[in-house]
């Protein structure tokens, strides 16, 4: 099995930016939790958190390509799962989403995304950010504009979860790392 610092050293091979690479990080991290909430808990967590962290491992040199060479890569060491689920988060191939972990990285790549936005708009960061916030930002279509809404919504219902509560989790699974990911309180704030 793929461990996770094979997957970080393969991400970071492909992957040269910082951004990116936090993204990779930070839907790794809500992926770890959400193994627990929508998944089967310790025995899922690190397959799950290798989905989140390679999701999007080839999008920055070749994005016409993504996620084709990440799949490739993953089915020609023998996992399978990691492969489908990360090609079902990409909904243009409209690969149906069979199990709890291509549900959940489906619905919380988005969702994380977007939620670090918002929490690069606050003084506070990530502290004093509440669903209602992010809520009220996803109807601002000019806020984080490349972030597809229609996914956060149609995620949430795939899990079965009201998306207040999903943004909620998604808040408290990044809160513990927010000095790592960038998303802490600013100086002076």
């Amino acid at each position: 099995m793929l461990t996770r610092e094979e997957a970080w050293v393969h991400l970071c091979e492909w992957t040269k930016t910082d951004s990116l690479r936090k993204h990779a990080r930070a839907v790794e991290i809500v992926m770890r939790r959400a193994a627990h909430r929508y998944g089967a808990g310790a025995v899922e967590e690190e397959p799950w958190g290798i989905a989140g962290m390679l999701h999007d491992a080839d999008y920055e040199q070749w994005p016409e390509e993504h996620p084709r060479r990440i799949v490739a890569w993953l089915r020609a060491r023998g996992e399978e799962a990691l492969a489908y689920a990360i090609s079902a988060h990409y909904t243009k191939w409209e690969v149906p989403h069979r199990s709890p972990m291509d549900k959940a990285l489906l619905a919380c790549d988005e969702l994380t995304g977007f939620v670090m936005a918002a929490c690069f708009v606050r003084p506070e960061g990530v502290a004093t950010l509440t669903p209602r916030s992010v809520q009220k930002k996803l109807k601002d279509k000019a806020f984080a504009a490349k972030i597809d809404r229609h996914e956060i919504t149609s995620g949430a219902a795939l899990l079965g979860v009201d998306l207040a509560d999903h943004i909620d989790f998604i808040i408290g699974a990044l809160s513990p790392h927010a000095q790592e990911l960038g998303i802490g309180a600013r100086p002076g704030a």
